[in-house]
């Protein structure tokens, strides 16, 4: 069948009809994206890797990023197309923490996928604390309950716990804090004059590029940290630490990563943001694949892509572990874990508001957004981010194409999920009522102004 081109307007149009395989007439066929060296990173590498960038007549560079403001400042200035980004990057960018800039997102890139790893010194005093713990297979969730003693006798002692998060709007700084504060211990702010966030600390966080996290912990810089895989696995592989949680259970089925673009290229290059789009549903939908038993069929192929060092660069036997739906907490602790990494299932490729309406929400628990915020700005700035119409349309195409089933993608939403209580503290978010969320946490700040929830 001859390839055929059609447009943005024409994808969006009610009721249109499309023929099979064809493609959009994209403004740009050449692209670079950018990447870090993560597991989650799958869906870009996949899109390549299998095809489906090619299949909507696009020619991509994946480029590996050392760390992710350099990765926002290239999709910033240009050089690069798009990428593998923080969910809280876009966000903070438009809102102005860090570099001003306006970015946007159509595509949720994954749910979970993150873990909170202590030394094995650390995890030890931790099972003195709990004697549940010192087992070969503890119950879990594990809370920070047995780490509250250690975290007082180093204050005691004029020191602080030394921990490690990947970047200051990261998922992962946001559940360590989570998880710091729903057993009572102070993670610090952030202020006017405190760009670290340590105000008020009881243990301080650091930045740390996700790829070095095993060795500083090693070195004894830092006792423990919160990353994506495989980081965590290999600090079990190499003897140096325990995971004590994943972020599974610190908020069920959290979003992870984005791809984001700036706002300006997707203006200008509409049909190609549509296209890049469908290549990456495309690649979600094939990491979930599974097969009639409910086994995931297609993670060790995309272990071993990801395992190449122009990708993640780690042993292929460390990232098949948690891409293959099971986690080691210790050498004798090995668990399934199927939802350990989501790249399609439960819609968790779509942009929900409601995603970003919790980081704006830690934004301003943790003093990052500085000033009291009505309801409607929460409302308001999720939407200047994540761009549902643009998902919904490339879903359309494909639905017509015969590559993906209706019930695969949340027709006809408000762009809000249902309540939920999925936390390690049970505290309940709804993303309808943000003030009414940040309000319900004893450790962080707390408004009152503009606090109607929507209807």
């Amino acid at each position: 069948m001859k390839n055929k081109k059609r447009s943005l307007l024409a994808a969006l149009a009610l009721g249109a009809s499309f023929g099979f395989a064809e493609q959009l007439d994209v403004e740009k066929d050449e692209l670079k994206f950018g990447f870090i060296k993560l597991t989650d990173c799958a869906p870009i590498v996949i899109a390549k890797e299998k095809g489906f960038f090619a299949d909507e007549g696009l020619q991509v560079s994946v480029i590996a990023q050392p760390n992710w403001k350099t990765l926002l400042d290239n999709v910033i200035n240009g050089e690069l197309d798009g990428a593998h980004m923080l969910s809280g990057q876009p966000i903070a960018a438009t809102i102005g923490f860090g570099t001003k800039a306006h970015i946007i997102t159509a595509f949720t890139m994954d749910l979970n996928g993150n873990g909170i790893t202590v030394s094995n010194s650390i995890w030890e005093q931790m099972q003195e604390n709990d004697e549940a713990l010192d087992t070969e297979k503890p119950a879990h969730p594990i809370t920070a309950d047995a780490l509250v003693p250690v975290v007082e006798e180093k204050l005691e002692e004029g020191e602080k716990l030394q921990m490690g998060m990947v970047f200051p709007v990261s998922t992962h700084n946001y559940e360590l804090r989570y998880w710091l504060a729903a057993s009572g211990i102070h993670p610090g702010m952030y202020t006017e004059t405190d760009k670290g966030g340590r105000t008020d600390a009881q243990v301080e966080l650091s930045v740390t590029p996700p790829p070095m996290m095993p060795a500083v912990l090693e070195a004894g810089n830092i006792q423990g940290y919160c990353v994506g895989e495989p980081w965590n696995q290999q600090a079990v592989a190499k003897g140096i630490g325990v995971p004590v949680t994943t972020n599974y259970d610190v908020w069920k089925n959290n979003p992870e990563k984005v791809f984001g673009v700036a706002a300006k290229w997707a203006e200008e290059n509409p049909n190609t943001h549509l296209a890049v789009v469908k290549a990456l549903i495309r690649a979600g939908k094939w990491l979930d694949e599974t097969d009639s038993s409910g086994a995931l069929i297609n993670r060790q192929e995309a272990a071993r892509i990801l395992s190449r060092p122009d990708y993640v660069g780690a042993d292929f036997d460390v990232i098949k572990n948690s891409m293959t739906g099971f986690f080691y907490f210790q050498k004798t602790d090995k668990r399934p874990m199927p939802d350990f990494n989501v790249f399609y299932k439960y819609h968790c490729t779509y942009p929900w508001y409601s995603d970003g309406i919790w980081f704006l929400t830690q934004m301003r628990r943790w003093g990052q957004v500085t000033e009291p915020k009505p309801a409607s700005w929460y409302h308001e700035i999720a939407k200047e981010v994540y761009k549902p119409d643009i998902y919904l349309a490339a879903a359309e195409m494909l639905l017509e194409e015969g590559n993906i089933d209706k019930e695969d993608i949340p027709w006809g939403t408000d762009g809000y999920k249902e309540p939920t209580s999925d936390f390690i503290d049970g505290i309940t978010y709804d993303g309808r009522d943000p003030i009414g969320y940040l309000n319900s946490h004893e450790i962080g700040n707390k408004d009152t102004i503009g606090s109607v929830a929507l209807n």
